[in-house]
Protein backbone atom coordinates (compact mmCIF):
# COMPACT_ATOMS: atom_id res chain seq x y z
CA UNK A 1 0.00 0.00 0.00
CA UNK A 2 1.43 3.69 -1.01
CA UNK A 3 2.28 5.63 1.63
CA UNK A 4 -0.28 8.98 1.75
CA UNK A 5 2.54 10.91 2.97
CA UNK A 6 4.96 9.57 0.12
CA UNK A 7 4.10 12.55 -2.19
CA UNK A 8 4.27 15.15 0.40
CA UNK A 9 6.98 17.26 0.72
CA UNK A 10 9.22 16.99 4.14
CA UNK A 11 6.34 14.68 5.50
CA UNK A 12 3.47 16.90 5.47
CA UNK A 13 0.38 15.56 5.90
CA UNK A 14 -2.43 15.73 2.92
CA UNK A 15 -4.52 18.26 5.61
CA UNK A 16 -1.30 19.93 5.72
CA UNK A 17 -0.63 20.22 1.55
CA UNK A 18 -4.65 21.72 1.02
CA UNK A 19 -4.44 24.29 3.57
CA UNK A 20 -0.95 25.46 2.08
CA UNK A 21 -2.38 25.16 -1.60
CA UNK A 22 -5.55 26.53 -0.78
CA UNK A 23 -3.56 29.52 1.66
CA UNK A 24 -1.74 30.46 -1.99
CA UNK A 25 -4.87 29.94 -4.05
CA UNK A 26 -6.21 33.00 -1.63
CA UNK A 27 -2.86 34.80 -1.89
CA UNK A 28 -3.24 34.71 -5.98
CA UNK A 29 -6.48 35.47 -6.10
CA UNK A 30 -6.22 38.49 -3.80
CA UNK A 31 -2.93 39.67 -6.05
CA UNK A 32 -4.74 39.43 -8.92
CA UNK A 33 -7.79 41.09 -7.54
CA UNK A 34 -5.57 43.98 -6.69
CA UNK A 35 -3.75 44.21 -10.33
CA UNK A 36 -7.43 44.29 -11.82
CA UNK A 37 -8.66 47.25 -9.78
CA UNK A 38 -5.84 49.38 -10.92
CA UNK A 39 -6.16 48.37 -14.19
CA UNK A 40 -9.28 49.03 -14.29
CA UNK A 41 -8.99 52.73 -12.20
CA UNK A 42 -6.73 53.29 -15.07
CA UNK A 43 -8.98 52.43 -17.91
CA UNK A 44 -11.65 54.64 -16.71
CA UNK A 45 -9.87 57.49 -15.95
CA UNK A 46 -8.25 57.06 -19.32
CA UNK A 47 -11.77 56.87 -20.97
CA UNK A 48 -12.85 59.80 -19.01
CA UNK A 49 -10.21 62.13 -20.12
CA UNK A 50 -10.47 61.63 -23.46
CA UNK A 51 -14.72 61.44 -23.62
CA UNK A 52 -14.13 64.64 -21.56
CA UNK A 53 -15.90 63.95 -18.39
CA UNK A 54 -12.82 64.92 -16.33
CA UNK A 55 -11.23 68.04 -17.50
CA UNK A 56 -7.63 66.75 -18.62
CA UNK A 57 -5.84 70.18 -18.17
CA UNK A 58 -6.86 69.41 -14.15
CA UNK A 59 -6.81 65.98 -13.65
CA UNK A 60 -3.69 64.55 -17.01
CA UNK A 61 -4.78 60.93 -17.85
CA UNK A 62 -2.97 57.99 -17.68
CA UNK A 63 -1.46 58.44 -21.47
CA UNK A 64 -0.38 62.23 -20.30
CA UNK A 65 1.53 60.67 -17.33
CA UNK A 66 3.13 57.92 -19.24
CA UNK A 67 4.64 60.54 -21.88
CA UNK A 68 5.77 63.12 -19.05
CA UNK A 69 7.59 59.81 -17.57
CA UNK A 70 8.85 59.37 -20.86
CA UNK A 71 10.29 62.79 -21.26
CA UNK A 72 11.63 62.34 -17.67
CA UNK A 73 13.94 59.67 -19.14
CA UNK A 74 15.04 61.16 -21.99
CA UNK A 75 16.11 64.05 -20.10
CA UNK A 76 17.63 62.21 -16.94
CA UNK A 77 15.58 64.18 -14.59
CA UNK A 78 13.70 61.26 -13.47
CA UNK A 79 17.15 59.89 -12.57
CA UNK A 80 18.14 63.54 -10.97
CA UNK A 81 14.87 64.25 -8.98
CA UNK A 82 14.24 60.24 -7.70
CA UNK A 83 17.65 60.07 -6.73
CA UNK A 84 17.82 62.45 -4.53
CA UNK A 85 14.66 62.24 -2.92
CA UNK A 86 15.30 58.60 -2.47
CA UNK A 87 18.79 59.42 -0.73
CA UNK A 88 17.34 61.67 1.56
CA UNK A 89 14.65 59.08 2.61
CA UNK A 90 17.38 56.87 2.54
CA UNK A 91 19.23 58.78 5.21
CA UNK A 92 16.13 60.23 7.24
CA UNK A 93 14.81 56.37 7.60
CA UNK A 94 18.35 55.00 8.78
CA UNK A 95 19.18 57.84 11.22
CA UNK A 96 15.34 57.57 12.62
CA UNK A 97 15.96 53.76 13.36
CA UNK A 98 19.09 54.36 15.12
CA UNK A 99 18.35 57.48 16.83
CA UNK A 100 15.44 55.70 18.42
CA UNK A 101 16.81 52.93 19.17
CA UNK A 102 19.39 54.00 21.18
CA UNK A 103 17.02 56.93 23.12
CA UNK A 104 14.81 53.90 23.65
CA UNK A 105 17.36 51.98 25.12
CA UNK A 106 18.51 54.72 27.18
CA UNK A 107 15.03 55.37 28.85
CA UNK A 108 14.75 52.07 29.46
CA UNK A 109 17.95 51.82 31.66
CA UNK A 110 17.63 55.10 33.23
CA UNK A 111 14.04 54.96 34.34
CA UNK A 112 13.98 58.31 35.77
CA UNK A 113 15.08 59.95 32.86
CA UNK A 114 12.11 58.40 30.67
CA UNK A 115 9.40 59.56 33.69
CA UNK A 116 11.43 63.11 33.06
CA UNK A 117 11.21 63.40 29.36
CA UNK A 118 8.20 60.94 28.26
CA UNK A 119 5.62 64.40 28.67
CA UNK A 120 7.91 66.06 26.47
CA UNK A 121 8.25 63.46 23.54
CA UNK A 122 4.59 63.35 23.60
CA UNK A 123 4.03 66.73 23.24
CA UNK A 124 7.06 67.13 20.62
CA UNK A 125 5.15 64.17 18.85
CA UNK A 126 1.87 65.74 19.20
CA UNK A 127 3.36 68.74 17.33
CA UNK A 128 2.43 69.28 13.74
CA UNK A 129 5.88 68.78 12.09
CA UNK A 130 5.43 71.41 9.30
CA UNK A 131 5.25 74.27 12.14
CA UNK A 132 9.00 73.60 11.91
CA UNK A 133 10.03 73.95 8.23
CA UNK A 134 10.48 77.34 8.92
CA UNK A 135 12.54 77.04 12.01
CA UNK A 136 14.59 74.96 10.10
CA UNK A 137 15.54 76.74 7.39
CA UNK A 138 16.58 79.57 9.60
CA UNK A 139 18.72 77.85 11.44
CA UNK A 140 19.95 75.26 8.52
CA UNK A 141 19.24 77.36 5.01
CA UNK A 142 18.07 75.49 2.66
CA UNK A 143 19.21 72.76 1.02
CA UNK A 144 19.73 68.71 1.39
CA UNK A 145 20.54 68.83 5.66
CA UNK A 146 17.72 71.00 6.16
CA UNK A 147 15.14 68.14 4.53
CA UNK A 148 16.52 65.37 6.22
CA UNK A 149 16.15 66.62 9.03
CA UNK A 150 12.65 68.01 8.38
CA UNK A 151 12.17 63.72 7.93
CA UNK A 152 13.39 62.48 11.61
CA UNK A 153 11.68 65.07 13.15
CA UNK A 154 8.47 63.59 11.87
CA UNK A 155 8.95 60.01 12.37
CA UNK A 156 11.89 60.01 15.67
CA UNK A 157 9.65 61.41 18.51
CA UNK A 158 6.58 58.70 17.89
CA UNK A 159 9.21 55.85 17.17
CA UNK A 160 10.86 56.59 20.55
CA UNK A 161 7.88 56.21 22.52
CA UNK A 162 6.27 53.16 20.53
CA UNK A 163 9.74 51.15 21.25
CA UNK A 164 10.05 52.02 24.61
CA UNK A 165 6.95 51.26 25.52
CA UNK A 166 7.41 48.25 24.00
CA UNK A 167 10.86 47.44 25.43
CA UNK A 168 8.43 47.97 28.75
CA UNK A 169 6.63 45.29 28.33
CA UNK A 170 8.56 42.59 27.63
CA UNK A 171 7.84 39.31 29.43
CA UNK A 172 8.56 40.06 33.66
CA UNK A 173 9.00 36.43 34.59
CA UNK A 174 12.15 36.35 32.13
CA UNK A 175 13.57 39.37 33.26
CA UNK A 176 12.36 38.02 36.84
CA UNK A 177 14.68 34.56 35.74
CA UNK A 178 17.66 36.63 34.69
CA UNK A 179 18.26 38.74 37.82
CA UNK A 180 17.83 35.68 40.07
CA UNK A 181 20.37 34.06 37.96
CA UNK A 182 22.81 37.34 38.71
CA UNK A 183 22.65 38.43 35.63
CA UNK A 184 22.99 42.54 34.95
CA UNK A 185 20.64 44.99 33.23
CA UNK A 186 22.74 44.59 30.40
CA UNK A 187 21.83 41.37 30.59
CA UNK A 188 18.43 41.13 30.29
CA UNK A 189 18.25 43.78 27.71
CA UNK A 190 20.40 41.85 25.18
CA UNK A 191 18.91 38.61 25.97
CA UNK A 192 15.57 39.12 26.61
CA UNK A 193 13.98 42.96 25.87
CA UNK A 194 16.04 43.31 22.42
CA UNK A 195 15.12 40.07 21.10
CA UNK A 196 11.45 40.02 22.49
CA UNK A 197 11.39 43.52 20.58
CA UNK A 198 12.71 42.99 17.05
CA UNK A 199 8.71 41.72 15.51
CA UNK A 200 7.69 45.64 17.67
CA UNK A 201 11.14 46.72 15.64
CA UNK A 202 10.20 45.46 12.31
CA UNK A 203 6.76 46.92 12.49
CA UNK A 204 7.62 50.24 13.66
CA UNK A 205 10.11 50.21 10.85
CA UNK A 206 7.13 49.86 8.63
CA UNK A 207 5.58 53.00 10.00
CA UNK A 208 9.16 55.03 9.78
CA UNK A 209 9.64 54.54 6.45
CA UNK A 210 6.00 56.41 5.76
CA UNK A 211 6.59 59.16 7.87
CA UNK A 212 10.41 59.74 6.78
CA UNK A 213 9.15 59.95 3.41
CA UNK A 214 6.42 62.54 4.38
CA UNK A 215 9.02 64.72 6.40
CA UNK A 216 11.22 64.45 3.24
CA UNK A 217 8.42 65.97 1.02
CA UNK A 218 7.49 68.36 3.27
CA UNK A 219 10.83 69.54 3.52
CA UNK A 220 11.40 69.79 -0.47
CA UNK A 221 8.31 71.61 -0.44
CA UNK A 222 9.67 74.40 1.20
CA UNK A 223 13.54 74.16 0.86
CA UNK A 224 14.48 72.47 -2.29
CA UNK A 225 15.40 73.22 -5.70
CA UNK A 226 15.41 69.85 -6.69
CA UNK A 227 13.65 66.06 -6.03
CA UNK A 228 9.88 64.84 -5.88
CA UNK A 229 8.56 67.19 -3.80
CA UNK A 230 9.93 70.34 -5.35
CA UNK A 231 8.10 68.94 -8.89
CA UNK A 232 4.67 68.65 -6.96
CA UNK A 233 5.26 72.23 -5.88
CA UNK A 234 6.80 73.32 -9.49
CA UNK A 235 4.24 71.62 -11.50
CA UNK A 236 1.16 73.10 -9.87
CA UNK A 237 2.28 76.54 -9.98
CA UNK A 238 2.47 76.34 -13.42
CA UNK A 239 -0.67 74.07 -14.00
CA UNK A 240 1.38 71.06 -15.10
CA UNK A 241 -0.88 68.19 -13.37
CA UNK A 242 0.93 65.57 -15.27
CA UNK A 243 4.22 66.27 -13.45
CA UNK A 244 2.73 66.47 -10.86
CA UNK A 245 0.95 63.04 -10.29
CA UNK A 246 3.54 61.59 -11.67
CA UNK A 247 6.12 62.72 -9.18
CA UNK A 248 3.49 61.14 -6.68
CA UNK A 249 3.03 57.86 -8.61
CA UNK A 250 6.72 57.68 -8.41
CA UNK A 251 6.45 58.58 -4.75
CA UNK A 252 4.28 55.52 -4.01
CA UNK A 253 5.82 52.92 -5.85
CA UNK A 254 9.32 54.23 -3.56
CA UNK A 255 7.33 53.71 -0.53
CA UNK A 256 5.38 50.41 -1.76
CA UNK A 257 9.13 48.75 -2.37
CA UNK A 258 10.56 50.11 1.02
CA UNK A 259 7.31 48.70 2.47
CA UNK A 260 7.70 45.50 0.58
CA UNK A 261 11.46 45.41 1.48
CA UNK A 262 11.13 45.60 4.93
CA UNK A 263 8.27 43.16 4.86
CA UNK A 264 10.31 40.07 3.68
CA UNK A 265 12.99 40.68 6.71
CA UNK A 266 9.99 40.47 8.61
CA UNK A 267 8.82 37.59 7.27
CA UNK A 268 11.88 36.33 7.10
CA UNK A 269 12.33 36.93 10.66
CA UNK A 270 9.16 35.33 11.80
CA UNK A 271 9.78 32.08 9.68
CA UNK A 272 13.35 31.37 11.13
CA UNK A 273 12.66 31.97 14.86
Amino acid sequence: MNNPLSHQPDGISANQARFLKAHRRHHHIVSFARLLLVIAFLILWELAARQQWIDAFFFSSPSGIVTYLYRMFLDHSFFTHTGITLLEIIVSFLLVTLLSLLIATILWYVRSLAEILEPYLVVLNSLPKSALAPLLIVWLGTGTNTIIVAGISVAVFGSIINLYTGFCQADPEMLKLIYTLGGSRRDAFFKVIFPSSVPLILSNMKVNIGLALVGVIIGEFLAARRGLGYLIIYGSQVFQLSMVITSIIILCAIAMAFYKLIQSLEHHYRKKY
